[in-house]
């Protein structure tokens, strides 16, 4: 893979593609879940680019198609995606988009949740195992490789002898709910810095 991930500067030209796929369970049984911390960030990165989300031709997946940036600069393009299938199939999909935009795998963001990071705080990385996580284990199956960039949020483990499955197929408890916006926005922020700065200062920023 080519090492993008230490510029100081913009790494990306405007004519180039990013996907960012926020990784879920589709359906509204799902929605509150901690497992679905994708869907949330990559909605509210939509919500940026002032879009909805639309069926896409390959019927599945929902995406957004703009470009993530301040008005009037020349911020690259960016395909928003919430693939329609379940977590451990959702590979299938991932790769049909980024056939479709022919973005490689350096220039994909996976959002997703993360056991072994302390709720409300992230963690970005490129590359790496999947730690369990089953979407990550499905879309390195497809793609053919895991070098594809994270944005990991944390949620923490789950409490006394709670199995791992229950606990992040629940939703957060209430105290996790007031602070959840917060960790929502700083995810967005870091997909965008990401894009416009490389890895290198994204880490410096939100690796704490």
């Amino acid at each position: 893979m080519s090492d993008p991930d230490t510029s100081a500067g913009p790494v990306t030209p405007a004519s180039q593609v990013w996907l960012v796929v926020g990784l879920g369970n589709p359906g509204p049984d799902y929605a509150g879940h901690r497992h679905n911390i994708g869907y949330l960030v990559i909605e509210e990165l939509a919500r940026r680019m002032g879009s909805s989300f639309r069926s896409h031709k390959s019927g599945r997946a929902d995406v957004v198609e703009g470009r993530l940036g301040a008005p009037g600069t020349p911020a690259p393009r960016v395909v928003l995606a919430k693939p329609r299938s379940y977590m451990n199939e959702l590979g299938g999909p991932v790769k049909a988009l980024a056939t479709f935009y022919k973005v490689p795998p350096e220039r994909i963001i996976a959002i997703h949740d993360e056991l072994d990071i302390a709720f409300g705080t992230l963690r970005i990385k490129v590359g790496g195992g999947d730690n369990g996580h089953n979407g990550l284990r499905s879309m390195r199956g497809s793609l053919g490789t895991g070098d594809f960039y994270r944005v990991r949020a944390g949620i923490g483990r789950p409490p006394g002898r709670q199995e791992v499955s229950d606990f992040v197929l629940s939703n957060y408890n209430g105290t996790e709910r007031k602070e959840l916006p917060f960790q929502i926005d700083s995810a967005a922020d870091a997909v965008e810095t990401l894009i416009a700065d490389g890895l290198e200062r994204t880490q410096q920023q939100f690796n704490r």
